[in-house]
């Protein structure tokens, strides 16, 4: 499994990176941000704990000593990113809002450097700011033209900082000895209910029970953008550190410019566009041969 950990993490974002599909599907239906949140949580907890009770209930086995790692990133991380992220949106333009919260990598390699005693390598400071730089042209924020509104940073660099938050509290939780399958179900859990406190669920439960396929639709979601890449993306965190793994997952806002492009008829941004993904690319291909990977020190 060690020899594929990278490619877990490219998975994980890629999968991420197709996630515009649904939401664009839900808001169609008339939903908020926070309540397609919801539906992405709280079904993936559901699944998650139904997987856990018929194949393996030492799932739910945790000290309460470490409920503290799964408050952090299922509350702290995932609940108020997606907040923070979609508030950035709301304020400001989705480009602007991507850029801001591709900043997590930044933040997670200065709280590995703190927590984790991690080395802040060339290799690592080169990739970061590739996949920094490609996200910026893939986006097209050079095209935009506006003034950003200060709210509109402050909560796309709090989406950056708790999403970054996943990674930290992720490795915090598997050097106490929990498997990724605990971490994850934990995390939608928390997730899942304090993201249910604070919307209107009578939409959400109304749509869910409208018919089969709207219903299959939400655990569709559920599972490609949710439970498979916070699994893929946990247990490569198990072989590779907490920095690395969040410049691979760069590749989330470059999956999402092409869905667009082909999906939604969305124009890539010519000639950054193309520079960026090859940038991204470049970053991952980069971090990937870090001669640290072979003396198994990343």
């Amino acid at each position: 499994m060690k020899k594929f950990a990278v490619l877990l993490v490219v998975i994980a974002g890629t999968l991420w990176g197709m996630i515009g599909y649904f939401v664009r599907s839900l808001q169609s239906q008339g939903l908020s941000s926070m309540q397609i949140v919801s539906i992405r949580m709280t079904v993936s907890a559901i699944l998650f704990a139904v997987f856990a009770l018929i194949f393996n209930r030492k799932l739910f086995k945790i000290r309460f000593k470490d409920l503290w790692c799964f408050l952090g990133s299922g509350v702290l991380s995932v609940a108020l990113f997606s907040f923070c992220y979609f508030k950035a949106i709301e304020l400001s333009s989705l480009s602007v809002a991507s850029i801001l919260l591709y900043t997590a990598p930044i933040f997670v390699m200065i709280f590995s450097v703190i927590l984790f005693k991690e080395k802040l390598t060339i290799i690592k400071t080169v990739s970061l700011i590739l996949a920094f730089l490609g996200c910026l042209f893939v986006t097209g924020v050079f095209d935009i033209g506006e003034s950003i509104n200060t709210l509109a940073i402050i909560f796309g660099v709090l989406s950056g900082i708790c999403y970054a938050l996943y990674s930290i509290f992720s490795r915090l939780a598997l050097d106490k000895g929990y498997s990724p399958l605990t971490i994850t179900l934990y995390t939608f859990i928390f997730a899942g209910v304090s993201s249910l406190l604070i919307i209107d669920v009578k939409p959400v439960v109304s749509l869910m029970s409208s018919s089969v396929n709207d219903f299959l639709f939400c655990v569709l979601f559920a599972v490609l953008s949710c439970v498979l890449p916070y699994v893929t993306y946990t247990v490569g965190l198990k072989y590779v550190k907490p920095s690395t793994a969040s410049i691979v997952a760069s590749i989330e806002p470059v999956v999402a410019t092409i869905t667009g492009a082909i999906v939604f008829k969305e124009t890539v941004p010519f000639p950054f566009g193309y520079l960026g993904i090859a940038l991204v690319v470049c970053a991952i291909v980069l971090i990937n041969l870090s001669p640290l990977r072979k003396n198994g020190n990343d």
